[in-house]
């Protein structure tokens, strides 16, 4: 897998500060993060499994984690993010009987013993780790034999409009970088998951305004926080350029807004040290985008 360029690194505390700010309007903004939740959650209709005790990593303001509850009723859910006001929000979903026990922590260094978990549900939040390779080694030592990782992350093609657009303006990074889904399945090779298999779709999200989609990213903090970075505010002649240049991907009365979306679920195996596993079952898939409205 390779190592990205410096400029590349995410600065965790600034990402951090991004979701604490954006706990309180996440919810109104995250159409499409709750779309590909969701689609991810309706794939658990082949899975036959009755986990204890389930892992919502980067559960954010918890939707997925009440979704979760009322699917497995005996389960115990735990919803893990890394910004406390994110999980004020999730703690007040549901009545008290239901409500997931809220643990702030990175999911790149778990506060929890082996083997702890029996599912781990992850939505949107992998391409957050500064370290995958290590983040899925982690994510392994703490589910249980036989236990099973579902997840969303971000590839490559994300925001390509937005790269493209910032790129004719200066040479900072103005988008975070996406890990490809081939990668991905490299990672869970390293990491020694069992029967891993991944598959991708292209969402697109229409706006009628650019600005609407600055407002999108900034209310669910998905801000650039990589170290190469431009500081301080952008001037109105910069933004003036890079609105131009955006305007050229404009059709039919909308601006085009990209999100490569990949899908994995891998097993924890049976046994300690077991054998080599095969390579991942690596399938891409193209269905109609969503349609957003600003």
């Amino acid at each position: 897998m390779p190592m990205p360029e410096e400029r590349d690194w995410l600065d965790k505390s600034l990402a951090r500060r991004a979701f604490e700010r954006a706990a309180g309007t996440y919810d109104a903004s995250a159409a499409l993060q709750n779309e590909v939740g969701s689609r991810l959650v309706e794939r658990l209709d082949y899975i036959r499994m009755q986990p204890r005790q389930i892992l919502d990593l980067g559960a954010g303001t918890g939707v997925f984690s009440a979704v979760l509850g009322k699917r497995y009723r005996k389960a115990e859910v735990f919803a893990l993010d890394i910004a406390p006001a994110m999980l004020q929000q999730a703690r007040a979903r549901g009545g008290w009987w239901r409500r997931p026990r809220c643990v702030c922590a990175d999911a790149e260094v778990l506060p929890f013993a082996a083997a702890s978990f029996d599912f781990i549900f992850s939505n949107l939040m992998l391409q957050w780790c500064a370290d995958l390779p290590a983040t899925l080694r982690e994510l392994r030592r703490v589910l249980a034999p036989g236990g099973l990782l579902m997840f969303t992350t971000l590839g490559p093609d994300t925001l390509n409009e937005l790269r493209a657009s910032w790129s004719t303006v200066d040479g900072f990074t103005h988008v975070n970088p996406f890990i490809d889904m081939h990668d991905v399945g490299d990672a869970l090779l390293q990491a020694r998951w069992a029967e891993p298999v991944m598959d991708a779709e292209r969402i697109t999200v229409t706006y009628r305004e650019l600005s609407t989609l600055m407002l999108d990213l900034k209310h669910i903090g998905a801000h650039n926080v990589t170290r190469g970075r431009a500081r301080g505010l952008t001037g109105k002649r910069r933004f003036q350029a890079f609105t131009t240049a955006y305007e050229q991907f404009r059709r039919d009365g909308v601006l085009p807004s990209t999100y490569e979306v990949i899908y994995g679920h891998a097993w924890s195996p049976q046994q300690a040290g077991a054998a080599e596993v095969p390579p991942p079952v690596i399938q891409r898939q193209t269905p109609e985008g969503l349609s957003g409205n600003d």
